[in-house]
């Protein structure tokens, strides 16, 4: 009798990997940790806390040997994981993971294990449960110190970590779910493809399985119950589905849209090298945000022009104590030689009481904020505490010295702030031309303002006056005038840029700075959006600063534009009721 062929069944996940891989299901399966519980005995304390530092040492050295390794990986790979080992190394010194679990310990409620994980599920809490906007950021931090917590634990009781060496070649993965410094040990010619049952868009792992090009869903919930080691699979990381067992039918689709996007992407690769402008032959300037040094190879790859926000938080982030001028100075310095004389505008610290950052707490407020998106924030924190102010200034003039660099000033509400921030600035190039053997550009560099309230957008004329240059981060501005926060659920329909509302603040903000002569960008996500992209040309916007891998598709999208077009869906947009009418409008843009 004829075996009957298992049926087909499609899962949903996270596409964080674009492309089709088709292959073999293999699971890379880890051993559950055990932790025991058990309360220590008060002579056996001090024999607990020499553990925990054998355990540090044979983490520390794991992560050094990792870093050793990470030469046989792609220059991408090898960008994205160096930086965040250094995180995991310098949260396995004197950190307050590590204080907070020997005082567990010490208090002799726990065992060495138990403190570890409690300590470390702790913080992670508390790091989510602040009230911050950045949501992405803050589940990044929690995912860090679970990491070094579990890589710890593993250590103390000497069970083994996850390998990946004896599954077929051309087999996709199939695992729980990937951690970032698994992810560095992945062979991208070994694997088709990675598919796991929980993960999602943001996080370092998503990075990482982008720069190493393996398509890649993440978030496939059930995907380990419904499927059976060795079946076929198909990933769609461009969707998000995964196919187990998949049809005749489905084969074929999968294998025409692999050869379409071999083709597709072999084209978009030509954009890379061509201007950025329109059929009419209007430039359109486009850069790239970064966030985090990894980042910067992705950026290379895009065909970008530039830095348009460098989010300098990153430097603040897992450290007893704020970076000293020397720290932040290589560390911008590194990236402004890196982008080989393509300008770099970096933000000041952009932070307040809503982020729980151990170098910063002595700077926010004592007591708690009612409202900390509406309190002590960016440029606000930074004016009140001139030292911290002042150090990161001295480090980016002195890294100017070696590349275009803007600096930007974040949360700017009046004129008194830009103007308080200037002086700062002068007074900082005064002290540091006094100085010896230090390196200075032949000039200040211009410094701007992020428009991200509608205060700075309606004051505007007035900021012109004070600031070099405008960048709209429409995350923010969104938020502010809409009264609707990024994380509000999507069914609410509050919280979206193409508002007309939000939208009018644009144009408005776009005129003023066209009548003061300075020029303006957009550094939100819109215009990441290449579906946005002739709207924000048509509002008179002629730089974007936006995600590197949207670059060639938003240069896409300005090849084939003409401004006349552009002009006329803009007028459209600011006369839609609201946010639903101007997409309907962008999307019949698109037909024709």
């Amino acid at each position: 009798m004829k075996p009957t062929r298992p049926s087909e069944k499609r899962l949903t996940g996270q596409p964080v990997s674009p492309g089709i891989a088709i292959g073999q299901l293999h699971e890379a399966t880890e051993a559950e940790l055990v932790i025991s519980f058990q309360k220590p005995d008060p002579a056996n304390i001090p024999g607990e806390l020499t553990r925990l530092d054998d355990a540090v040492t044979r983490s520390r050295n794991q992560l050094q040997k990792l870093k050793s390794r990470l030469t046989a990986l792609p220059k991408d790979s090898q960008a994205e994981i160096a930086p965040l080992l250094d995180v995991y190394l310098h949260m396995l010194g004197s950190t307050r993971l590590l204080r907070g679990i020997k005082s567990r310990v010490k208090a002799g409620e726990q065992g060495v294990e138990a403190a570890t994980q409690a300590e470390a599920e702790a913080q992670a809490e508390a790091i989510l449960a602040q009230h911050g906007t950045d949501k992405a950021s803050r589940q990044r931090r929690a995912d860090e110190v679970r990491e070094v917590a579990r890589r710890l634990i593993r250590n103390l009781t000497l069970q083994p970590f996850r390998s990946f060496d004896l599954l077929p070649q051309g087999s996709v993965l199939a695992a729980h779910d990937l951690r970032p410094a698994e992810a560095a040990l992945i062979q991208p010619t070994h694997f088709a493809g990675i598919v796991t049952a929980e993960g999602g868009l943001d996080g370092h792992t998503a990075v990482m399985l982008r720069a190493l090009g393996l398509p890649a869903v993440l978030g496939a919930s059930g995907v380990l119950e419904k499927a059976t080691v060795g079946s076929l699979v198909i990933v769609d990381g461009d969707s998000g589905e995964v196919i187990l067992n998949p049809s005749r039918a489905s084969l074929d689709a999968a294998r025409k849209k692999l050869s379409a996007q071999t083709r597709a992407r072999r084209a978009l690769s030509r954009f890379q090298h061509l201007p950025a402008q329109t059929r009419c032959g209007m430039q359109v300037e486009l850069q790239a945000n970064l966030e985090l040094p990894f980042e910067l190879p992705l950026i290379a790859a895009s065909g970008a022009r530039g830095i348009g926000l460098l989010r300098s938080e990153f430097m603040f982030m897992n450290r007893d104590l704020a970076p000293d001028e020397e720290t932040q100075t290589r560390i911008y310095r590194d990236i402004v030689e890196a982008m080989d004389g393509d300008p770099v505008t970096i933000r000041l610290l952009d932070w307040g009481s809503d982020k729980d950052v151990e170098a910063l707490a002595r700077f926010v407020p004592d007591n708690p904020e009612p409202n900390p998106a509406l309190g002590m924030r960016g440029i606000r924190l930074l004016l009140k505490h001139e030292a911290l102010l002042e150090t990161q200034l001295a480090a980016i003039l002195r890294a100017a010295a070696s590349g275009p660099v803007r600096i930007m000033v974040p949360m700017v509400s009046v004129a008194r702030e830009i103007t308080e921030t200037r002086e700062a600035m002068r007074r900082v190039w005064r002290r540091l031309k006094r100085r010896k053997n230090t390196k200075l550009p032949e000039k200040m560099p211009p410094l701007g303002i992020m428009v991200e309230t509608p205060a700075a957008a309606l004051a505007a004329p007035l900021l012109a006056r004070h600031a070099d240059f405008f960048a709209i981060g429409t995350n923010d501005l969104t938020m502010y005038t809409l009264a609707a926060d990024r994380a509000l659920p999507a069914d609410m329909k509050l919280y979206d840029p193409l508002e007309p509302a939000v939208l009018r603040l644009i144009h408005l903000t776009v005129s003023f700075a066209a009548a003061a002569g300075i020029p303006v960008s957009v550094c939100g996500e819109l215009a990441s959006r290449p579906a946005a992209t002739p709207l924000l040309l048509g509002l008179g916007i002629r730089q974007l600063s936006m995600q590197g891998n949207s670059v060639p598709r938003v240069k896409q999208v300005i090849r084939a534009s003409s401004l006349q077009a552009c002009e006329h869906l803009a007028n459209q947009a600011l006369a839609a009721p609201d946010a639903e009418a101007v997409r309907e409008i962008l999307a019949k843009a698109q037909e024709t």
